[in-house]
């Protein structure tokens, strides 16, 4: 019974370990929560819960869609600083 309390409790986290995790206020969370933007979160009884699977994949959506430079940048024949490289 303690094993499963405890793999529980590693898969559903409170508000304020996601805000540890993500270093974000709890209370930029509960914003996010109520304009239905964010990471998933459900009700569990009274209490919110996130999973963390979904917290990893929210983190991966972001970095998808807001991640600038890297290898496409140099693959486009830009330098570094947004200039073009000489060909």
């Amino acid at each position: 019974m303690t094993d499963m309390r405890n793999e529980m409790a590693s898969e559903y986290l409170t508000t304020v370990q996601v805000a540890g995790l993500l270093n974000q206020a709890a209370g930029t969370l509960r914003y996010w929560r109520h304009e239905g933007i964010g990471p998933k979160s459900f009700k569990l009884g009274r209490s919110v819960r996130y999973r963390r699977a979904d917290i990893e994949a929210w983190v991966t959506e972001q970095y998808e869609a807001t991640a600038v430079g890297g290898t496409e940048a140099e693959a486009s024949g830009l330098s570094p600083n947004g200039l073009r490289t000489a060909a």
